[in-house]
């Protein structure tokens, strides 16, 4: 049935200007994560034997979907994993590999799949790498062992090791994680940000005068609440300010209690983490007087039902055992949807971003060993921005109806923002937070050359709690939203349509 205006209809209204942004997109942003955890890649990326497979194992239907899901860059091998991790366990004949205990998550390593077998899916998946170093357990040689085996070209004991392990030219990562959430108490080899700073800086200088031209990130902290928040970033920035080029960010949201519209809402957690993490460096560089900016990798994001997690009883020291396989709901698609909203608004200092993780593990794309795999709810938002979300950001604000939430004070019902693409078309993503109501929406376009609505395709259900599954992979998707039904009108330079409640919306603008 079409949605009708009434008169207690929340509405909103803003402006779409091309002369003001908020920067270029850096591909980067759309990135994705791979970790030694549950079934992330045994059974996930990598299950020789499977009707699917490649002769390497990978498994072609994944390929496929994360072709699709519109990936850029994958960072690799964690998370909590690497911090106990030896990157020697995963290189050489497979046969003489030795199993280890990975005590992050309690399992069993087999360490079939390692650095060729995961640069090997990075080229048959068209994705930047991003490579984490072990800095719980290990440290500055470690590094820049797995440095110079990575990336040398030849001559030495690790290049040419590389080399007789079947890769003749070296990898070329540029993309290096100096360690994983350090801050927290629950990393192997945790430490205090005056230990961890001091380490960053000594392996960071000794991995530049390796190879000068790397792009290195910082450990920040693992998420706004914890309480070293703030003091973290600015004692490790004191130390290494100068020789990174990131600092991370960590924030994974859940509903908890059935307070939805604080899930909703997340984003403004989000936000405050982003601005208050960009006060810190610039704080930071004003005392050093520093000329570098440093930028944001927000490399670990998600909806993750953590509670549920840990209150569970879990299998110990298994190989690859269901961890983490969350099953994601509408409702948990549009949180998806606003989160990839806030890290667009702010591209100007977040450059580099990876939703945690690519599969089975709180990810898009699930499989079933030897059998499908398939697309979660939340595959359709990341697809959409990452397909459409690049070019300008425009410095969209939206003013109209509003309501209080518990966790977050007042908030818009409305989270927008737009990115002008280089072909000149016009792309509004929009959610409309509120859980019963449709939202009148209304815009402005100052400047644009936009003359038709090419698309407005929109993601919701009556039922807020549907999801994707083995039995109905595609019980949720994406449908056109036409005029008689809402849908997007442009009229001279009015655009305007009705949000359906609780919706992730795709609005295309064009010229042509």
């Amino acid at each position: 049935m079409p949605h009708r205006p009434t008169s207690d209809q929340p509405s909103s209204s803003l402006v779409l200007d091309p002369d003001f942004t908020v920067g270029e997109v850096n591909p980067r942003l759309f990135g994705s994560f791979v970790e030694h955890l549950g079934r992330c890649v045994y059974t996930g990326l990598f299950e020789p034997g499977h009707p699917a497979a490649d002769d390497t194992g990978l498994r072609t239907d994944v390929l496929a979907l994360i072709a699709e899901l519109g990936v850029t860059v994958v960072r690799y091998p964690g998370g909590n994993f690497v911090s106990a991790y030896r990157w020697e366990d995963g290189v050489g004949p497979v046969a003489e590999r030795p199993r280890r205990l990975d005590p992050a998550w309690k399992t069993v390593e087999t360490n079939e799949f390692g650095l060729g077998e995961f640069m090997a899916f990075a080229a048959r998946a068209g994705v930047e790498p991003m490579m984490a170093v072990n800095l719980g357990t290990r440290g500055v040689r470690e590094a820049c062992d797995l440095l110079e085996y990575a990336n040398h070209p030849g001559g030495t004991a690790r290049s040419e090791l590389r080399r007789q392990h079947g890769a003749d030219q070296p990898y070329g990562i540029r993309l290096w994680c100096l360690g994983n959430e350090m801050d927290g108490p629950w990393q192997t080899g945790h430490k205090t940000a005056e230990e961890y700073g001091r380490l960053a800086a000594e392996t960071a200088r000794a991995m530049r005068q390796i190879d000068p031209d790397l792009r290195l990130v910082a450990c920040g902290s693992s998420s706004s609440s914890m309480p070293t928040f703030g003091a973290w970033e600015a004692t490790v920035l004191e130390h290494c300010y100068d020789l990174v080029d990131y600092v991370s960010c960590h924030a994974y949201y859940e509903e908890v209690d059935g307070d939805v519209d604080s899930f909703l809402a997340c984003a403004q957690d989000m936000e405050h983490f982003i601005d208050s993490v960009v006060a810190t460096c610039d704080h930071v560089r004003a005392r050093l007087r520093s000329r570098k900016r440093l930028e944001l990798s927000f490399d670990e994001w998600n909806v993750w039902y953590q509670r549920a997690f840990h209150a569970a009883d879990k299998p110990e020291w298994t190989v690859a055992p269901r961890l983490l396989e969350d099953s994601y709901s509408v409702t948990d698609a549009v949180v998806v949807g606003t989160l990839l909203i806030t890290l667009l608004r702010h591209c100007d200092r977040v450059t580099a971003a990876c939703l945690a993780q690519l599969v089975n593990v709180i990810a898009p794309i699930m499989t079933e060993p030897g059998g499908p795999a398939w697309r979660q709810t939340t595959f359709y938002p990341f697809a959409d921005a990452a397909r459409y979300g690049r070019g300008q950001v425009l410095r969209v604000e939206p003013v109209g109806s509003r309501h209080d939430t518990a966790a977050h004070g007042e908030v818009s019902l409305l989270h927008a923002t737009a990115v002008v693409g280089a072909d000149g078309d016009t792309t509004l993503f929009a959610v409309n937070r509120d859980t019963s109501r449709p939202l009148r929406l209304t815009a402005r376009l100052g400047g644009l050359t936009a003359s038709r609505v090419a698309e407005h395709r929109v993601l919701a259900d009556a039922d807020r709690h549907a999801r994707n599954t083995l039995e109905r992979p595609d019980r949720v998707r994406p449908t056109p939203l036409d005029p008689d039904n809402g849908g997007a009108v442009l009229d001279g330079d009015q655009l305007s349509a009705l949000l359906p409640p609780l919706s992730w919306n795709v609005i295309r603008l064009t010229g042509k």
